[in-house]
């Protein structure tokens, strides 16, 4: 029997005889879940668990009396003692801190009289009091973040010079140019963004912030903590999720798990308003697992925070080269440090341009007495009302909390200057007659358009470069297109696309047309319509190696409606039906010049047939997070996994159709980090036709064969699966990725500079109607990469595969991905 066989029947055996649980989570002296905590029986080594990242467990128990041992880094290890009956049994267990002379005790290479490391143990044992987030409160908070941009331009030599040309003269083909207002260089190089909002907060990161002002000068798209909903500095906690920002979580240098993770040196001691206030520096003991180094400032006696210092190591951060915080704290009643100022510095270098940014937070008129409604806080996390979009210099002037710097003053008034000049409507009318003016190189490349600004129109036609397709299936063809665009203010849309292909080897007209209308964007509300006479595919997601085979081409004749919406919170509905005729292309003439190069073979031949197939699906995502703007919403995601379930019918009869099948498909999937440990992505899924009357081949579920040398999504799809199989019954699949994000490299010296990271990954499959069972087991090494203003991700992998089908194969692999900048994850 094949190992992963073998492997797989002892596992289901082992889950068959176990008669009971034990189960709970295991959390601290704030019941706050503690992920990975370790649990076992006493004195029995082959009977333990981890703690899940939410601090759940489970263990199989026969029944009998035991004493499980359960331990945590940074906590003391408590015994307990069980009784397992007949039943199942809930067991929730707490933790607390280790007693300072405990973790003095543990961290070693300690000097005596370390005094910074003495304070900082203070500070620790005081961190719960002087948590203000361990506090409901409402505070106000103005953001200002600019970034400063150093754009670096190649000169270059023109081989024909005009002499009497002054040296800063410009060149442009825009008669309206000389009537622009004239603005220093400087000012495409700044940007920045303005915001005042009531930031609301209970234990337990329940936030709510309601956003009264929003102003912006250029781009935010460099900017950082523009909101407080996604990042919280909270360095009292163990550790800080900053998905955003950074590859992992970032351990505390005010924590229990912190004191073991850092070293601490008092550098210097000053007086500052009548206290005496230490300077202590931290050090990562790690690089791996901890990224902070810098200052903290704590006033003696008191042993409470006044301000931070850190810096963050440039190893995991997502985009950006380097990252400071500075925060400042004021107390009350001698207990509690309370936010005053935070102040983050950042920015990142490309190949012609340099960017520094900063953004300044200052949180005022706290309130800790705040009543808050049941229902005040939920998954709604941001509000930001219509009237924060229209603030004005006036309102900033009064608003705002901190002064402007000269040049941010200047860079305003330029900006509001120029848009006021811009949004005159003799300009908006004049620009619009040169983008409608039709030139050759508009009909020759760039495509005709035509924008009406005041209906918010825009339709255009295509160029004389996409008119003509060289390379189409059957030979060469002409494509003329023709799309419309057309926006309301309420952020509802209608777009629509048509074209017309002639093909000159087989004088056959084609052609599509498909509209799309958002009529609610809050809801991601779509209504769907398409009319396509063309070319269709039969496996539409196969092998590079089989895609492209006349085999796989049909030709239908289709009329489609689809809808989609948002029917509460995380719960989306998808629905569509489509009638089509499909014909087979075994009369078509193709070019068969490449056929020697590159294999083909020929169309499949059948008789024409007509469906009509219903599709009717749904997702949810559990408790989704989200902002709310004046006309749409932000999603910004969710700790729970998203189910879905998918049914697709055909319609016999009904209009002619020749089909009669029904198909049901149950999936779930998540991505999430596992503490300082990497990232894991899973997707579980369970399909089957719940019957098959009358089946033609696109309607088949196809398990997609490998790609050679490329590494395909390992969510969707299996790297060493040599055959396209065509399934009706049965199909379960499991596939798991994790990403270290340099949690083990990095403990090799000087190896963190280098960013890369290990990748690991497993994944399953069971055919049941070919009794087809395949195992893979993948591992790699990935690197980011700058590219442009985009972060690419190279791969190299290994695979190993097996199954009761195959022999052991082992292929190696290389992917590309791009990070996506709008939820800052990759595909996998």
């Amino acid at each position: 029997m094949k190992v992963f066989s073998l492997i797989f029947f002892l596992l289901l055996v082992n889950g068959l005889f176990a008669q009971n649980f034990v189960r709970g989570k295991v959390v601290d002296e704030r019941k706050s879940p503690i992920p990975f905590a370790k649990i076992y029986v006493k004195n029995t080594a082959d009977q333990r668990t981890v703690a899940a990242v939410d601090g759940s467990y489970e263990l199989s128990l026969m029944p009998g009396e035991y004493f499980l041992v359960i331990s945590a880094l940074g906590y003391q290890d408590r015994e307990t003692y069980i009784s397992i009956s007949n039943v199942d049994l809930q067991r929730d267990i707490q933790l607390f801190p280790e007693k300072e002379q405990d973790y003095k005790e543990i961290v070693v290479n300690t000097k005596k009289g370390n005094i910074g490391r003495e304070i900082m143990l203070e500070v620790v044992k005081r961190r719960e009091q002087m948590n203000p987030w361990n506090y409901a409160h409402a505070v106000d908070v103005y953001i200002k973040a600019s970034e400063q941009k150093d754009i670096k331009i190649k000169e270059q030599k023109n081989k024909k010079e005009n002499k009497d040309e002054p040296e800063d003269a410009t060149v442009t083909a825009d008669p309206l140019e000389a009537s622009l207002p004239k603005a220093p260089a400087w000012v495409d190089n700044m940007n920045l963004l303005e915001v005042q909002l009531k930031r609301n907060y209970a234990p337990g990161n329940k936030v709510k912030e309601i956003r009264n002002a929003y102003t912006l000068h250029g781009s935010d798209r460099s900017l950082y903590y523009t909101t407080t909903v996604k990042s919280n500095f909270n360095f009292f906690e163990n550790l800080l999720h900053l998905d955003d920002l950074h590859q992992t979580p970032v351990s505390s240098p005010i924590s229990v798990p912190g004191i073991l993770s850092y070293k601490y040196r008092l550098e210097e001691t000053y007086v500052e308003n009548g206290q005496t206030i230490c300077k202590i520096k931290i050090i990562p003991r790690n690089t791996a697992t901890t990224t902070l180094e810098g200052y903290i400032y704590v006033i003696d006696s008191l042993f409470l925070v006044q301000k931070l210092q850190l810096t963050m190591n440039k190893g995991n951060l997502l985009i950006y080269d380097h990252f400071e915080i500075d925060q400042t704290f004021s107390i009350v009643g001698d207990t509690m440090c309370v936010l005053d100022k935070q102040v983050l510095s950042y920015g990142v270098k490309y190949k012609n341009e340099t960017s520094a940014c900063q953004t300044t937070a200052l949180f005022t008129n706290y309130n800790f007495d705040p009543e808050f409604s049941k229902k005040f806080f939920n998954t709604e996390l941001a509000v930001t009302t219509k009237e924060a979009y229209e603030r004005d210099t006036n309102y900033w002037s009064s608003a705002r909390q901190t002064s402007l710097s000269p040049e941010e003053q200047r860079f305003i008034i330029i900006k509001d200057s120029i848009r006021d000049f811009y949004n005159r409507k003799e300009y908006l009318d004049s620009v619009d007659k040169i983008f409608n003016k039709i030139t050759a190189l508009k009909i020759l490349w760039l495509g005709v358009d035509h924008r009406n600004r005041e209906q918010k129109i825009q339709w255009s036609l295509g160029s004389v470069a996409t008119l003509i397709q060289p390379f189409g299936l059957g030979g060469p063809r002409l494509n003329p297109s023709f799309d419309y665009f057309k926006k309301w203010k309420d952020e509802r849309s209608l777009e629509t696309y048509s074209r017309i292909s002639y093909g000159f080897l087989n004088k056959d007209v084609k052609g599509d047309t498909w509209w799309r209308y958002r009529f609610d964007p809050f809801h991601f509300g779509f209504v769907r319509f398409a009319i396509n006479h063309d070319f269709d595919v039969i496996r539409g997601y196969d092998a590079i190696t089989q895609i492209y085979k006349r085999d796989n081409f049909i030709e239908a004749t289709k009329m489609t409606l689809s809808a989609d919406y948002e029917l509460f919170n995380g719960f989306y509905a998808y629905s569509s039906l489509g009638f089509s005729e499909r014909r087979s292309l075994s009369d078509f003439e193709f070019l068969n010049t490449i056929d020697n190069i590159i294999p083909n073979n020929d169309p499949t031949d059948f008789k024409p047939y007509q469906t009509l197939i219903g599709y009717l699906g749904f997702s949810y995502t559990p408790k989704q997070k989200y902002m709310r703007e004046p006309y749409r919403k932000v999603v910004l995601g969710s700790a729970w996994p998203t189910f879905s379930v998918n049914y697709e019918r055909g319609i016999p009869k009904l209009f002619g159709s020749d089909v009669d099948h029904e198909y049901l498909q149950v999936d779930a999937m998540q991505s999430f980090k596992i503490s300082t440990l990497g990232t894991m992505n899973y997707r579980i899924s369970v399909g089957k036709f719940l019957s098959a009357r009358q089946l033609y081949n696109p309607d088949y579920k196809y398990q997609r064969r490998s790609d050679p040398i490329w590494f395909s999504n390992p969510l969707y799809s299996f790297q060493g699966l040599d055959t396209t199989l065509p399934t009706i019954d049965y199909v379960f699949q499991a596939h798991v990725v994790h990403h270290d994000n340099g949690a083990i490299l990095n403990k090799i010296p000087y190896f963190k500079k280098t960013r890369i990271g290990l990748v690991a990954g497993a994944g399953a499959m069971y055919v049941k109607e070919y009794d087809w069972q395949h195992y893979e087991i993948l591992g790699g090494l990935e690197r980011n990469f700058k590219m442009s203003r985009r972060r690419l991700r190279v791969g190299i992998y290994g695979v190993i595969s097996d199954g009761n089908q195959i022999k052991p194969t082992f292929d190696w692999k290389i992917s590309f991905a791009i990070l996506d900048d709008r939820n800052m994850k990759w595909n996998f």
